[in-house]
């Protein structure tokens, strides 16, 4: 009997223990909580970044690099990083994603039979009332597939919108018209939010009559072409904020030859991207604009299958990628632990070029398969070499001297009608056809935010929720 006592006691207690003081302040709980806590999953093909400090900021001097940006100690919290570049074999998931998606939404417009399964809008007028915004926003069906090698005339007609009406003469195969395949995606405008005129009044819960905003916005004119432009209006709700931009997401194929002019550039590299060969290569031919147009898709994909909302995929800041080549070493040259770009067996390191006329010796001529070579201390591949690679801040010589020392990120979201200069993004890591002083972690270039490359690639970053 004092045995069941004790028992009773004792689990009485442990009851007592779990119930929350009544009328006490307990904060709000969810079922993941409830359920243990919630745990991140770790991101596919991504990297975890620990938390850190590092010197930011060129090793050395160097006749190609102004003096004016000074080292400076930092600290970088932690994230998640894509362990290689975008691929193309990547890349072309986002091209197909955006092919379909486009496909059934004409296929919606035409009025399709069938349309029904694709979304779940069964009002005939209330389709033919959406706008091209309004219908880019309609949820899909994704488990209805786009039937590529149907023989249904009215079907056929609208997929035959993503193709060249004439073969081309020499394969006699018809041609994918890259020009076709567009992606809009919105962003807020927080550059605007933080200007002293628009702040917002708690007390009265509204913005200023003065309070105003730039901001960029796109559409499809009369003749189906593009248009993006920067516009002013009054700011009176969080939603004026939001900025938008149209952009055709497939790379430029023929950058090869344009860039490298007085040269035979061999034919198969204008095939790059489209030859199942290249599949495990590094993306290039990407703008800026593009980068962020995949990042954006790629937290949508992931968030229209997941339960929990996760944090965004983007571009890093300049000072996430620098600490991340460096491996957890402050003071590290390259990405590799040494100051040189050969090991103890006189092998090169990274695919870049290590004599003036010869790009071979480091086993590539151009680009390279990635992770062809081995990975710095964070199991990062590629930081050095291979391609360049874009990042998320803006371009200014001394930008080291103004920005904070904890997560520091010069940026600016260049608007439509702005200079050039205010389009200049911050370029690392150097490439297949750069020297050895572009490798170094510290080292920075630049290039124009809608320009693209066949030196220059990028990776994703996603900031990691927890300590």
């Amino acid at each position: 009997m004092k045995k069941n006592l004790l028992f009773i006691f004792i689990i009485s207690l442990v009851i007592s223990s779990c119930n929350k003081p009544a009328g006490e302040l307990v904060g709000t709980s969810t079922k993941a909580l409830k359920a243990g806590g919630f745990n991140e999953n770790n991101p596919y093909g991504m990297v975890f970044i620990k938390r850190g400090s590092f010197m930011m900021g060129a090793n050395d001097q160097s006749s190609i690099s102004s003096g004016n940006d000074k080292p400076v100690n930092v600290t970088v919290d932690a994230f998640w990083m894509d362990e290689t570049e975008i691929t193309n074999d990547e890349y072309k998931q986002f091209i197909y994603w955006v092919r379909d998606s486009i496909a059934l939404r004409r296929m919606i417009l035409e009025n399709v039979t069938g349309y029904e399964k694709i979304i779940n809008i069964k009002d005939k007028a209330e389709i033919a009332d959406l706008s091209p915004e309004e219908l880019e926003k309609v949820q899909l069906n994704w488990k209805t597939k786009v039937p590529w090698n149907t023989k249904d005339t009215t079907i056929k007609r609208i997929l035959d919108y993503f193709y060249y009406d004439y073969a081309n003469q020499l394969t006699k195969k018809v041609q994918f018209n890259p020009s076709k395949i567009t992606y809009r995606y919105e962003w807020i405008n927080y550059d605007q939010a933080s200007l002293p005129q628009n702040k917002f009044n708690v007390n009265t819960g509204t913005y200023s009559a003065n309070a105003k905003v730039r901001v960029d916005t796109s559409y499809f004119d009369t003749n189906g072409m593009i248009v993006n432009r920067t516009i002013e209006k009054r700011l009176q709700s969080r939603k004026d904020l939001i900025s938008s931009r149209i952009v055709n997401i497939y790379p430029d194929t023929m950058l090869w030859l344009r860039d490298f002019q007085y040269t035979y550039n061999d034919p198969k590299m204008q095939m790059y991207f489209s030859d199942p060969g290249f599949s495990d290569y590094p993306v290039v031919g990407v703008t800026w604009e593009q980068a962020q147009a995949f990042c954006y898709w790629r937290t949508h994909l992931l968030n229209s299958v997941s339960k929990v909302k996760t944090q965004e995929y983007r571009l890093p800041t300049e000072a996430e990628w620098e600490y991340a080549a460096r491996g957890g070493k402050s003071l590290n040259l390259y990405p590799w632990n040494g100051t040189y770009v050969r090991d103890a067996k006189g092998c090169y390191l990274a695919n870049f070029k290590p004599i003036r006329g010869n790009y071979n010796d480091d086993t590539g001529a151009t680009t390279m398969k990635v992770s062809s070579f081995v990975p710095n201390d964070f199991g990062l591949y590629d930081m050095a070499g291979n391609v360049a690679e874009w990042t998320s801040s803006a371009y200014l010589n001394s930008s080291n001297l103004l920005v904070l020392d904890m997560n520091p990120n010069y940026q600016y979201n260049a608007k439509k009608d702005d200079s050039d200069v205010l389009k200049r993004k911050v370029v690392k890591g150097g490439s297949w056809k750069d020297i050895a002083h572009f490798l170094q972690c510290g080292v920075r270039t630049y290039e124009y935010q809608y320009e693209s490359r066949p030196y220059i690639g990028f990776r994703c970053v996603r900031s990691f929720n927890g300590e």
